[in-house]
């Protein structure tokens, strides 16, 4: 739990837990290391992660092909000290203290590897941005 580690921790939230969300959390690990505890979730997670998705963070050195979409629970948004929605219509369930975000991002869904690249790197953007925010 966010509280007792002392580490701020955010939550991604998309639809399936499959392209976007599992890219920022790859990304905010990556970047931040062991200076914030990341989760990710969906609302109807889907079977696997988007192979587009796992072949663009592969082409800047970050592996989740391991990764595996997983439910969105109360207890991850009640654990977390910011919430992040992908701009899909996912909406977390809203607990005082806590910080939402939405991230307007297109959906990599169905898309190829070519589409997916501007995606992945938009996030890291906001990924990077994030972290001057919450990481003291």
């Amino acid at each position: 739990m966010a509280e007792s580690s002392g580490k701020p921790s955010v939550l991604f939230v998309c639809v399936h837990n499959a392209g976007r969300s599992q890219m920022a959390a790859a990304w905010l690990i990556h970047l931040a290391g062991d200076h914030v505890e990341v989760r990710s979730a969906g609302s109807a997670p889907g079977d696997a992660v988007n192979p587009a998705a796992v072949e663009a963070m592969a082409e800047v050195g970050i592996d989740i092909s391991a990764e595996t979409p997983k439910i969105l629970t109360i207890d991850a948004v009640r654990e977390s000290d910011v919430c992040i929605t992908m701009g899909c219509g996912d909406t977390c369930p809203v607990f005082p203290g806590k910080r939402y975000l939405d991230w307007k991002l297109e959906d990599p869904a169905g898309q190829g590897v070519e589409a997916v690249r501007p995606i992945r790197d938009e996030i890291k953007t906001l990924v990077e941005g994030l972290i001057e925010e919450i990481v003291r």
